[in-house]
């Protein structure tokens, strides 16, 4: 965050680390990415895009984060 944050980054890791597997294959099955989709990012890009499918734009463990610290 660069000194920006609300918490410290410090926080931040402890969280991410607490609610996120980042093996290579906790990310694949944390974000379902076995799933031919992968054409639909072709065009427009999938950053922003709130199709369903586009499992890494959840934000349903926002509210989680937010009631851990």
């Amino acid at each position: 965050t660069f000194g920006t944050g609300k918490l410290s980054d410090a926080v931040i890791v402890a969280l991410i680390r607490e609610h996120f597997d980042l093996r290579p294959k906790g990310l694949i099955a944390m974000l379902d990415l076995k799933r031919p989709i992968y054409q639909q990012t072709a065009a427009y890009g999938h950053f922003g895009r709130e199709l369903p499918t586009f499992t890494w734009e959840r934000t349903d463990r926002a509210e989680a984060l937010r009631n851990a610290h």
